[in-house]
Formats: structure tokens, sequence, C-alpha cells
């Protein structure tokens, strides 16, 4: 059965540059009728030419999804009666948090869809010294819209129901010291940081497909101090392949995660320094060097299989 993400903000409407609302489906009781969204009409409506009667699966990323029937097809609209809830919550136990420095094309894609089908809560956006990617400020917008899709569009693949933030670019210096703030500051309620920043995670802008969706409970986690953090390492003699403190971690019922992972050329000598005095560990896997896209697939991977084990 196919399954949509429901983005409760999904349009603007061009005549008055205003974004166009949905209710979110928990407000809704089995049995109603919902207008779908541009993006899914033209999706399961035009591309894979649905018809009336067919079913599908529907998530807001609220929690839980909901099996709808198709009730009425036209040129531009479609609407659905909500057949079922589904109680179903498939993310990750470890909760987790990448700063990724960004690669080019279909390899940044790639980290971000396997990353996402892993279960990650979150992917910070980073520049670095070494990194190939440094967004001009009239391309942020774009990009930070296409990679949320790319996210978006695993979840709907794997069945995550809960899709990862993409927050929007920084460089390695900035996300460090505000993660150190953050840390410093551990009685902070999450309310009290994210005041007056209706569409941000920690004061950065999320894409508008998710500005709501950020807001929820679930995703408050991200505005805690982490009860790891992790700095994915190029091999070297001498350094223990893996954080002692790791496994013990890994033990807490929802262990919060952050991990680092620096460009091709890797980070500088500087911002590993700065990586290491922000408390993140370094932890090399296996006595290869990863690429810069494989990291997060094989860092998550790890994680979720340590966890199971205990």
């Amino acid at each position: 059965m196919r399954r949509f993400f429901y983005a409760i903000s999904d349009e603007r409407d061009a005549s008055s540059n205003i974004d166009i609302n949905y209710p979110k489906l928990s407000t809704l009781s089995v049995g109603s009728e919902l207008a779908l969204t541009e993006g899914i009409v033209h999706h399961w409506c035009r591309v894979l030419r649905a018809n009336v009667g067919d079913q599908g699966i529907l998530f807001d990323g609220f929690g839980g999804e909901y099996r709808v029937q198709l009730q009425e097809i036209s040129k531009k609209h479609a609407t659905v009666t909500l057949l079922a809830h589904l109680d179903d919550d498939r993310s990750a136990l470890v909760i987790s948090k990448i700063g990724l420095v960004m690669s080019r094309g279909e390899r940044m894609d790639y980290a971000i869809q396997k990353a996402t089908e892993l279960g990650v809560t979150a992917i910070q956006l980073l520049s670095s010294h070494h990194g190939e990617v440094n967004l001009k400020p009239a391309q942020v917008d774009k990009k930070l819209l296409h990679w949320q899709q790319v996210a978006i569009a695993a979840c709907e693949q794997c069945g995550l129901n809960r899709p990862p933030l993409i927050l929007a670019p920084q460089s390695i210096d900035q996300w460090l010291r505000a993660d150190t703030a953050i840390n410093a500051v551990s009685k902070v309620t999450a309310n009290s940081i994210n005041e007056n920043t209706e569409k941000n995670i920690n004061g950065l802008p999320v894409s508008p497909i998710v500005a709501a969706l950020s807001q929820d409970a679930y995703y408050q986690i991200l505005q805690q101090p982490s009860d790891l953090r992790l700095q994915m390492s190029v091999p070297a003699a001498g350094q223990p392949a893996m954080p002692e403190s790791l496994l013990a971690v890994l033990k807490r019922e929802s262990p919060y995660i952050k991990l680092l992972i620096g460009p091709e050329g890797g980070l500088s000598d500087d911002e590993r320094a700065q990586a290491e005095k922000a408390h993140f560990s370094p932890w090399q896997i296996g006595n290869r060097v990863l690429r810069t896209e494989t990291a997060p697939v094989v860092a998550l991977a790890t994680l979720n299989a340590l966890y199971h084990q205990h």
C-alpha cells in the first residue's frame, strides 16, 4: 500500500504569498473526509494514476499513520476518507543527531536517504574548512527543501512515520559553540530555548514543509544536552577504536547521541581540536577510511546493533 507524507503546511498561495495550512490528522475522526495536499495529488493521482476507491497510508509526522480511501479526484484536487488510525511508531530507539558536512550532488542525497532509513532524528548541515559545499544565502531555502524532501521520500519508502529534521547549514565552529552553550545550561527548558523562534530548532530554520512538525514534543529532545558526543575519526595508531562510555550509554532506555561527520578531506586540525574541546570523543570503526556518505550509514547501523545487544 502506498505511503505519503501529509504536510500540514505544504503550499503557498502565489497571489497572497500566504502558506496554505492543512489540519493535523490527529484532530480528525475515522470517517472524516480530507482534502489531499497538492504534492500527494500530483504523485498519487497523476503520476501513479490512482483511481477512486484505491487505498493508501497518510502520515503527518505527529505520530502513527492513517489508512485512507480515495473518494473524489478532479484535475487539481482529491479527497479521501479516513478509514483507520494505525498507532505504529517505527522510530529508532537510539535518538541521534548528525552534524554532517555537506557534500556534492548524489552523495549528499545518499547520506540523507540512508541515514533516514536507519532512523536518524535530525541532521545538522555543516560547512567546514575542507568541505566541498558552501551555500550562498539565496541557495539555502531551495537546497534545504530538496534535502528535507529526500528524507521524507525515504520515510515513505521505509515505513518511518516521524521524518528527521534537516537543519539549515552553519559552520562547524558555530555548531560546536552553540552545542557547548546548550550543554552548559542543561536545566534550560525547550520552551525557553525556543522562545520567539516558531520555525526554528536552536535558532536555525527548517524547511517550511516541516516547520509546524518541528515544534512537536517528540523533537524537543534536540534542545537538550546529549548523552554522548562522537566524532567519526580517521583510523589512527594508538587511538581507541570505541569510546569506553559508548556501551554504557547504550544501556539507557532512549539514549541521545550526537555524531560529527566531516568532509571527504577530513576535518582540519583546528576543527578536530575544537570538537575534542566540545567533548566529541573520536570513534573509528574498523581500519579503513570511510567516505563521507558511508560514515552515517555505518555509524547508525552500529549504534542500533549495539543497542539491541543490551
